[in-house]
């Protein structure tokens, strides 16, 4: 067994059609079973995956497990024969030419155990069906001699810009990660929403839950890019879960559209443009969340369209990132407009300079 949880790999090496077991290390501890699984064997199809995992043949401490199931320190995973062609078992993905030097020129801020990155608009943080490019794959360029790369913390949609977080090594994302489920990170975000919505100030509380198309049936089947959706559900439902989001609006171009301030206090995933739609005001350029018909009063009215000459890109922004440092002190990190909503500000005359409400608004 090697050091930091590396895995019995003489087992898989050896006798490659029978299941190997990898012992969980301190620096693995919180890691989700299946972000283990793209890091340790990034050839792997997300759709055999979710094969083996629904089967059962992979085994967390002779448990059961889901893709979804947190990892702890001096836990095993038995992994079952992957057959997967030879080169392609725990291996590191090699960096493409370049991708240092992009990392590098979307850093916000650095130091010795954590990157802050200015995540661009269309740049998706982790691989997936189709998916070649991505931060988590460029990361291995900042791989050192012995193989340690610097490890997402959170996760971004493709097409929100701004503050993503990297921890330099796997102990450091373990502590992050528990500050990230411990509600210790403040994460305020920027959109602007169709109309203003109604109080200035509030909080949006409902219950969510994943369309039928995500997850393991996501992309499978005619359609299902309409089932590929958060969904508002009852307490109760299965797999409904409580989404808390804080919201403000900055300033508003009444009654056409508003800059929205949030702070979300869950991470569920979509949440904010789930919520911006349940609410009635979604966010301008979102192809998901933002579907009103053609025939809507809201378009076909002049005085409450969105004016022309927006360009039709999601207006979402991670504009600010604070937390405890794991050796002390405080990360803060803001990050700017992304060039199409620097566009779009212009043509209202929003100042960035402008205090932003939220950030005075309680935690609750």
């Amino acid at each position: 067994m090697r050091k930091n949880g590396d895995v019995i790999a003489a087992v898989a090496a050896a006798e490659p059609d029978k299941a190997a077991v990898y012992e969980i290390g301190d620096d693995e501890s919180g890691m989700r079973l299946d972000r283990w699984f793209r890091r340790r064997f990034p050839d792997l199809p997300q759709s055999h995956l979710m094969k083996i995992v629904r089967k059962g043949e992979v085994r967390v401490s002779g448990r059961r497990a889901d893709v979804s199931t947190r990892l702890a320190a001096g836990e095993s995973v038995r992994v079952p024969p992957l057959r997967m062609p030879a080169g392609q078992g725990p291996a590191v993905r090699r960096a493409s030419p370049g991708d240092r030097e992009a990392i590098r020129a979307m850093t916000l801020f650095e130091d010795r155990d954590v990157i802050v990155l200015d995540k661009p608009y269309g740049l998706a943080v982790q691989g997936g069906s189709g998916t070649k490019r991505h931060i988590d794959g460029m990361l291995e360029a900042l791989a050192d001699k012995n193989g340690e790369r610097p490890v997402l913390v959170h996760r971004l949609d493709r097409d929100t810009s701004g503050v993503l977080l990297i921890a330099k090594s796997r102990k450091i994302a373990a502590e992050l990660g528990a500050t990230f489920r411990s509600r210790g990170a403040k994460k305020i975000y920027w959109a602007l929403v169709e109309g203003v919505p109604k109080p200035a100030q509030g909080r949006i509380s409902m219950f969510l839950a994943k369309g039928e198309g995500m997850g393991e049936a996501r992309g499978a089947g005619p359609g299902r890019a309409d089932l590929e959706r958060m969904r508002v559900a009852s307490h109760g439902d299965k797999d409904a879960q409580h989404s808390l989001t804080l919201y403000a609006v900055v300033d508003k171009v009444a009654p056409r559209l508003a800059w929205l301030s949030m702070r979300p206090v869950t991470g569920r995933t979509h949440q904010l443009r789930a919520h911006c739609e349940a609410i009635g005001h979604p966010i301008i350029g979102d192809p998901k969340y933002n579907r009103r018909p053609a025939n809507d009063p809201a378009r076909s009215d002049p005085l409450r369209a969105v004016p022309p000459g927006l360009e039709p890109m999601l207006h979402l922004l991670a504009r600010r990132l604070i937390l405890p440092h794991p050796r002390g002190g405080i990360i803060d990190v803001t990050a700017p407009l992304p060039a199409h909503m620097r566009h779009s500000f212009a043509m209202f005359g929003f100042d960035v300079s402008e205090r932003d409400p939220i950030e005075d608004a309680p935690d609750e």
